[in-house]
């Protein structure tokens, strides 16, 4: 919820003119007393668990272990006016012993509920280092804080600074991403027989030569330019390029042009057949209450989260938030949902859905191909069963989503719990099995029944063959879960239940309503569901839209489960009509858009988890293709994955461990190696969330005010409104990539 100069330098500053909007400065004032510490640490404060002491006149700090969370341990000061707008250099030297340990220096507010409007931690030698960072502050109060948390470690250790200063009025730092080379391209791979386009970031107006060479150097195709002018999402003025004429596979191809060479590229299928199980690999290591194993995924080793082992609470008998309910439930197992320990019914519901509509296709389309997500392709602990993986993994879900379901003879019977995550909120880095916090079940909402309703019926009609006892079970649960739906139509996750976990609040469920009844009706075939079907004014909605379908807006996966599953519904013709009349509004997207994305969000204000939009946008343009067989579809799919791999303004690959630079660090309490070098990046076929111009976290809000459109991104681990990952997000790459794999 992120990202990237000689004669270049000055190119690129030119074409970034008028991409960041500058604070003006006001009269430099130093915020903080005795950031020198000549004679005395007053006024600086510790938490009761800290020993401080004038030590050469640095600020020295014996830090306790055994503590869990940054904050159960720090130094600070309070009483520090920020004013809204002002720009602020926070700056300080800080080193640690041993070597390793991880500060995070926080400028926040002093009081509930404890607002951040800075943050940065970094990695402390013994010898010492000098920070300096800028941001502008949001609020006016006069109740700042600088705070140093040092809690965390497992082991005492000792933290000294000196130099700190929070100056008021400075001009801020112009952050400026690295962007590369300006010959923009798939850093991945292009298909032999598929599209090949690039996009060249240049001041010419004029059509320019460009050359395509091989791993040798030699030339083997060219060609001009096409000027497009200023494109909107970047700002920047570009030309594109089509080479697609050239079929022959190979790897670390170049496109040359306007004197830049691009970052290299593959042409050939290998890297999708990769992607297809990378993608879906992920969900293994997002497992709770399961020890992930080395010799599964190696270097990604952990033991299991919230089983209730100490400091674990467990998530095995999970009481209501107060007031709620008077039972507990095992809720054990699920994926966590994303960069925290939280488990949420609709995000895992669509993320099921997503999932299972890819095994799905694999049986029903023409390119389909389910033996390449069959047993034992996935390495996970249930490889062998003879059961496909894809099918194994995301039954680990869809376990708890049924534990989830409110008890026969309990108030609600039959709804579903929205959510079961922590009281409070934890810090960075924190592996699962070391989250001290109590867990609690929120209110069940109609928002959560109805993604178990459709879910559980999708997996009725695909677990049969492989355990008709669990896929009867599932369909009762549906059936069930329906029925409650019915019961109580509006009951609404709350916009303000987000302490300790995101709300994921939807008060519109019409289009819930009408996924769920599509799902039963495929897979029983019952009147009643085709009637909820036929008459939902969903139903013949143009819901394709730039935001056509996500975790809030379900409509989509039932048009185009209506469209592809085959069943006796009435009209079905009709639906299927209304998915390549979506598909014709993207692909006309794409081919506006310079950078070859079937998205333009409204005023160019790209929305949280931008690259999932696309991903989504593009499934849409696949399923016409499923359905009609017209290559414009195929090939409109395909070429949508090349901004994700760096055919984008940042230059950079969105997916981790795919294109030579790609994003790495996204927000994550256990894959945080930019935090705590013991611990890894997230796994290869990670995706990033991508531009969001709401930059709501504070990090973002230091670099990218004023961002335009792609350039709201920064691959930071503090990023989390531009560099999350989520099992939702995930989902859609999976699909995606298994499409693409299959056109090969």
């Amino acid at each position: 919820m992120k990202r990237r100069r000689t004669t270049l330098l000055t190119l690129t500053a030119l074409l970034a003119a008028g991409l960041y909007v500058t604070p003006a400065a006001a009269d430099e004032v130093e915020q903080l007393k005795n950031g020198t510490f000549d004679t005395t640490t007053a006024p600086w404060w510790t938490t009761t668990n800290v020993t401080a002491a004038l030590t050469n006149g640095q600020l020295c700090a014996d830090v306790p272990g055994g503590t869990t969370n940054r904050w159960d341990a720090a130094v600070g000061q309070n009483d520090i006016t920020l004013v809204k707008g002002q720009s602020y250099r926070f700056s300080f030297t800080a080193n640690g012993s041993p070597e390793g340990h991880v500060v995070r220096a926080v400028v926040g507010l002093s009081a509930a509920p404890y607002d951040t409007y800075f943050e940065v931690t970094p990695q402390l030698s013994v010898s010492g280092n000098s920070y300096a960072y800028t941001f502008t502050s949001p609020v006016d109060t006069p109740q700042g804080q600088v705070a140093f948390q040092l809690g965390g470690s497992a082991d005492a250790w000792r933290f000294c600074m000196d130099n700190a200063s929070l100056l008021g009025g400075v001009p801020p730092d112009v952050y400026r991403p690295d962007t590369g080379p300006r010959v923009r391209v798939n850093q991945v791979a292009y298909l032999p027989a598929g599209p090949k386009n690039a996009t060249l970031v240049t001041t010419a107006t004029e059509k320019l030569p460009w050359q395509l060479k091989d791993a040798s150097g030699t030339v083997v195709a060219h060609g001009v330019t096409v000027p497009r002018g200023t494109d909107v999402s970047s700002a920047q003025n570009v030309h594109s390029i089509d080479f697609g004429a050239y079929r022959k596979q190979g790897k670390d191809f170049t496109l040359v042009a306007d004197g830049e060479a691009s970052r290299p590229f593959d042409i050939g299928t290998a890297a999708y057949e990769r992607l297809r199980l990378d993608a879906v690999k992920y969900y293994y290591t997002q497992r709770s209450g399961i020890a992930i194993r080395d010799d599964l995924r190696p270097g990604y080793a952990r033991p299991a989260g919230h089983v209730g082992v100490a400091p674990n609470q467990g998530d095995g008998a999970v009481p209501c938030q107060p007031g709620v309910c008077d039972y507990k439930l095992d809720v054990t197992g699920g994926w966590y949902d994303a960069g925290d320990h939280g488990k949420y019914v609709v995000n895992g519901g669509i993320s099921v859905w997503e999932l299972l509509s890819t095994y799905e296709r694999e049986l029903l389309a023409r390119t389909g191909k389910p033996g390449k997500l069959r047993d034992g392709t996935l390495a996970i602990p249930e490889s062998g069963n003879k059961v496909p993986d894809i099918l194994d993994e995301v039954r680990w879900e869809l376990e708890f989503l049924l534990k989830m379901q409110v008890p026969a003879g309990q108030p609600l019977a039959g709804m579903a719990h929205h959510k079961i995550h922590d009281e409070q909120w934890t810090g960075l880095p924190l592996l699962p099995s070391d989250d001290p916090q109590k867990r609690e079940l929120h209110p069940p909402s109609t928002a959560a029944t109805l993604n178990l309703a459709a879910t559980a019926a999708q997996a009725a009609r695909l677990y049969k063959a492989y355990d008709k006892e669990f896929a009867a079970k599932a369909l009762a649960a549906a059936r069930t879960a329906w029925s409650a739906a019915l019961a109580h139509p509006d009951r609404y996750a709350s916009e303000s239940d987000g302490v300790g976990g995101g709300t994921y609040a939807d008060n519109n469920v019409t289009d819930e309503f009408y996924w769920a009844a599509a799902e039963l009706y495929l897979t029983t075939g019952d009147r009643e569901f085709a009637d909820h079907v036929l008459n939902s004014p969903v139903h013949t909605a143009d819901i394709f839209g730039p935001l056509g379908y996500d975790w809030a807006r379900t409509a989509a996966a039932a048009r185009l489960d209506l469209a592809t599953v085959p069943s006796a519904l009435p009209g079905r013709d009709k639906v299927r009509q209304s998915v390549i009349k979506g598909a014709d509004g993207y692909l006309a997207t794409l081919k506006s858009q310079a950078y070859g994305m079937p998205y333009a969000p409204a005023d160019n204000l790209y929305d949280w988890g931008s690259n999932h939009q696309i991903l989504h946008n593009a499934v849409v343009v696949a399923t016409a293709y499923d359905i009609s067989g017209a290559s414009k579809y195929r090939d409109g799919a395909v070429q949508s994955m090349d901004y994700l791999f760096g055919r984008n303004a940042l230059n950079m690959s969105y997916v981790t461990g795919y294109g030579e630079v790609n994003a790495h660090n996204q927000h994550a309490r256990w894959y945080a190696h930019q935090l705590d070098a013991s611990q890894p990046n997230p796994p290869a076929g990670t995706l990033a969330g991508g531009p969001n111009s709401g930059i709501q976290d504070p990090y973002a809000q230091s670099k990218l005010k004023g961002c335009v459109g792609q350039f709201c991104y920064i691959d930071d681990i503090q990023s989390w409104s531009t560099n999350e990952h989520t099992i939702n997000w995930n989902s859609a790459l999976t699909r995606m990539a298994s499409f693409v794999a299959g056109q090969g």
